[in-house]
């Protein structure tokens, strides 16, 4: 999933989270996680004030992102010295299966 500017919204991303209110962020949603977007509903959201969204996916590429094989490389790289505890692989690819989920396959 991918924290967004309203502004990069395009129709058929899919919200990762629900969106609420800038000034109620403890009130209702007022679009559900799940939600596909469109135009209108872009449009509506940037009207109530909503300035970032999450989608689904990594759909837009901003400065400074990195790649799928670099964030892998910086895992393995974080991980390296404690690569001999079983525990610790356990969860490097628990963390990894996570990173791939959240940017659902991106390269």
């Amino acid at each position: 999933m991918q924290n967004i500017p309203i502004l990069l919204a395009a129709p058929e991303m899919v919200l990762a989270r629900d969106v609420r209110r800038p000034d109620s962020q403890s009130g209702p949603p007022i679009c559900g996680k799940g939600v596909v977007l469109n135009e209108s509903l872009i449009e509506r959201l940037k009207s109530m004030g909503v300035q970032k969204v999450t989608v689904e996916g990594h759909p837009v590429w901003l400065e400074g992102d990195k790649t799928m094989p670099e964030l892998l490389e910086l895992l393995e790289k974080r991980f390296r010295k404690v690569d001999h505890e079983p525990l610790m692989n356990r969860l490097k690819e628990i963390y990894k299966a996570q990173l791939i989920r959240s940017m659902d396959g991106a390269d």
